[in-house]
């Protein structure tokens, strides 16, 4: 299971010649991913760039199982 969490911050700022407010909102995130079985755990990588979050996963290939073509007689 691959989980991400985090505390995104955003930050708002105004002002004129009489005032000067800043506010600031805040919160939590969690979420949870199953991956499948041929997932190469160890070499999962993220990387983040103009607020966007990128996971790559990469995974073992499957091995195809042998078809055979079998005659059949009557």
């Amino acid at each position: 299971m691959l989980q991400i969490s985090g505390e995104p911050s955003k930050e708002q700022e105004e002002k004129n010649d009489k005032w000067h407010r800043i506010e600031r909102s805040s919160g939590k995130f969690l979420r949870r991913f199953m991956l499948p079985e041929n997932a190469k755990t160890e070499q999962i990588s993220a990387s983040m760039e103009n607020g966007v979050l990128t996971v790559t996963v990469p995974k073992e290939e499957v091995k195809k199982p042998d078809v055979k073509s079998i005659q059949i007689s009557g």
